[in-house]
């Protein structure tokens, strides 16, 4: 997810035409007019909130109708929320690097809560709900420069209602790996981890450059922040040297020991899977390979091959470069694999622990007409155009340190623009990755995407995996040690740009109010046909979660959250003790909105709990 400069919504307080709202699905039989496809399941349509009082409120479809004529009346559970108080915690409180409480200059605490607090950040993101010795836990994410997790005990009644079990709440300390950064989204990983992601790494580079030696600040307000108040108070003018951009850009993972009866939590961060603007790496089911997305403007996409099933701290890691078949509706592509290099976490955080600087592993050149001196190499990512020689025996570092710098320079596609969710359909072998916008880098007429037409409001693309049985190579004829190697991708959701008229109902989209806007989250719902995309978007003024089917093809809206939220993370649990549950982290409710022409009586009725970050479940499936 991007943390987002606030985004200016305009709402009617009085609406002078009203459109007429139709269902997604309008086909000619079956349940709510689909043909009822052997394995699909229908969720109730939930109409766009209209009313003020819809605006406000976390929505949901009401049931779910399965192919052999099942039904289960489901609703959303919330679970825990923003500055909720527990066993002598505070939930999104942050903490330094001694595990203190951090507060501000007045006193006050510093909780990543989104649009309420002063901590630069959304709030609450991804929470893996994780299955240990017959007892259930949930980890929980915040996305804000200092980042922080929680770990918590759940319970399940007998009708599958979920609930934080009381006493229960525990800070989870991340100073092992040099603290944590901006948190966005996770997965729980199949041996029942949670998989989280560091997002928007600093740039090394200008952080060289840029550092003044006597306050230890650049002039860039994420790592400033953290430098101020998780290495230091942000009262004590003696500002620590600690903190280094190499520290931060990783894949961390917690596993819970729930042997004792007060649980253990066990942080790591993966420094082997490589350092980006990681949105989130995804475990396909062989346990040991993951692929990750990386969130911005000219950005990669990457593959993580394990050396061992579920120990993800030595790997390979890999670059796809995108070969254009389709510059069409969205466009399409062959993908190939471009190999960075072999690495563990052990030799990369003794690595890091070094505090390195840019300038140990690249030679900076000059930049003239996209073109460089001989010995330099053009590259154009998230940090803009460079051109740079790569220092001697440096390879291993410029692998894992400067991942996205360098799958540039061996010729790795970095023309990607917004990359988020990715999830996997076991049942036709697709991955799917969303695609908040195709513009930008995948819109122009240089490099290898050029796609024809523009499309601010995003698409999610379906990813071919190679044959069990088949042998994957990567760019230069090697063998890639996995059968879940993806070869070739195209758009298979795409968002509709729409205009609609002064004074109507839906006069603040600019995406079609029936289609996708800025696609984040996704996740599948193994056997059932059934995709699930989450938006995170100002062009809905109210976020969306979509159900599409695979089968037919049908788009419809299961939730809507209040004015001004994102819908971070849904994740499918299938199985938690005979109940299905849908995931769903509602994300800085009123906090895209911006002075102009916004009608501020929403925000100003809502309640502060209202306001908060919060995390909850939708369901239970019953007959899933």
């Amino acid at each position: 997810m991007e943390m987002k400069k606030p985004m200016m919504i305009m709402l009617s307080a009085a609406v002078a035409t009203a459109l007429f709202m139709t269902g997604c699905n309008d086909g000619t039989d079956g349940v709510d007019g689909i043909d009822a496809t052997a394995g699909s399941l229908y969720f109730e349509e939930l109409s766009a909130p209209v009313t003020d009082t819809e605006k406000m409120e976390i929505r949901t479809a009401k049931s779910v109708t399965y192919a052999n004529g099942s039904t289960d009346t489901i609703g959303f559970t919330e679970l825990i929320s923003a500055s909720t108080l527990d066993n002598g915690e505070t939930f999104g409180l942050l903490k330094d690097n001694t595990d203190t409480p951090i507060t501000y200059a007045d006193g006050s605490p510093f909780i990543c809560d989104g649009a309420n607090g002063n901590a630069l950040g959304s709030g609450l993101d991804h929470s893996s709900i994780l299955q240990k010795d017959g007892r259930l836990f949930m980890v929980s994410q915040f996305e804000c420069e200092v980042g922080a997790m929680y770990g918590m005990e759940l319970e399940q009644d007998s009708e599958g209602t979920l609930s934080v079990k009381a006493d229960s709440l525990k800070y989870i300390s991340q100073a092992d790996g040099f603290g944590g950064w901006v948190h966005c989204a996770g997965v729980t990983t199949p041996w029942e981890s949670h998989l989280g992601s560091e997002e928007y790494e600093p740039n090394a580079r200008a952080v060289e450059e840029d550092l003044n030696a006597t306050t230890m600040l650049t002039g860039n307000k994420y790592y400033d922040e953290v430098t101020k108040y998780y290495w230091a108070d942000e009262n004590n003018t003696n500002v620590s040297a600690n903190n280094n951009p190499y520290y931060y850009g990783y894949i961390p993972e917690v596993t819970v020991d729930a042997t004792a009866a007060t649980p253990t939590y066990h942080y790591t961060k993966h420094f082997s899977m490589g350092r980006g603007a990681w949105e989130l790496a995804y475990v396909m089911p062989d346990e040991k390979t993951a692929y990750l997305s990386d969130d911005g403007t000219n950005v990669g996409f990457y593959m993580y091959v394990a050396d061992t099933a579920k120990d993800l701290s030595a790997g390979t890691l890999y670059a796809a470069k995108w070969i254009q078949t389709s510059a069409k509706n969205g466009g399409a592509a062959d993908l190939v694999w471009i190999k960075l290099g072999h690495g563990t976490d052990a030799e990369l955080k003794t690595i890091v622990a070094s505090e390195p600087k840019f300038s140990d592993i690249f030679t900076i050149g000059t930049v003239s007409n996209s073109s460089c001196d001989t010995g330099f190499t053009y590259v154009n990512t998230a940090m803009g155009e460079e051109c740079l020689q790569l220092n001697a025996g440096k390879e291993t570092e410029a692998a894992f340190l400067e991942t996205r710098r360098y799958a540039a320079m061996l010729g790795a596609t970095t023309e990607f623009r917004k990359e988020e969710g990715i999830t996997f359909n076991p049942d036709e072998r697709k991955l799917y990755v969303a695609m908040s916008q195709v513009t930008k880098g995948m819109s122009d007429t240089a490099g290898d995407i050029q796609i024809e037409e523009a499309n601010s409001c995003g698409a999610v693309y379906a990813l071919d995996v190679h044959g069990a049985t088949e042998v994957a190579y990567d760019i230069n004829s090697n063998v890639i040690n996995s059968a879940y190697v993806v070869k070739n991708t195209r758009a298979e959701v795409i968002g509709a740009p729409a205009s609609y008229p002064a004074g109507s109902t839906y006069e603040a989209y600019t995406c079609s109010v029936n289609g996708i806007a800025n696609p984040d989250n996704v996740t599948f719902l193994e056997g059932k046909n059934t995709l699930i995309i989450g938006e995170d978007t100002g062009s809905h003024p109210n976020d969306f979660v979509w159900s599409y089917d695979t089968k037919t093809k049908e788009l419809t809206r299961i939730v809507s959250t209040p004015y001004g939220s994102e819908t971070t993370s849904p994740f499918w649990y299938k199985d938690i003790n005979g109940y299905g549950y849908l995931s769903l982290v509602t994300q800085h409710p009123f906090g895209e909105v911006s002075s102009g022409d916004v009608d501020y009586s929403l925000e100003a009725s809502a309640t502060e709990l209202q306001k908060q970050s919060s995390v909850g479940v939708v369901g239970p499936f019953k007959s899933w």
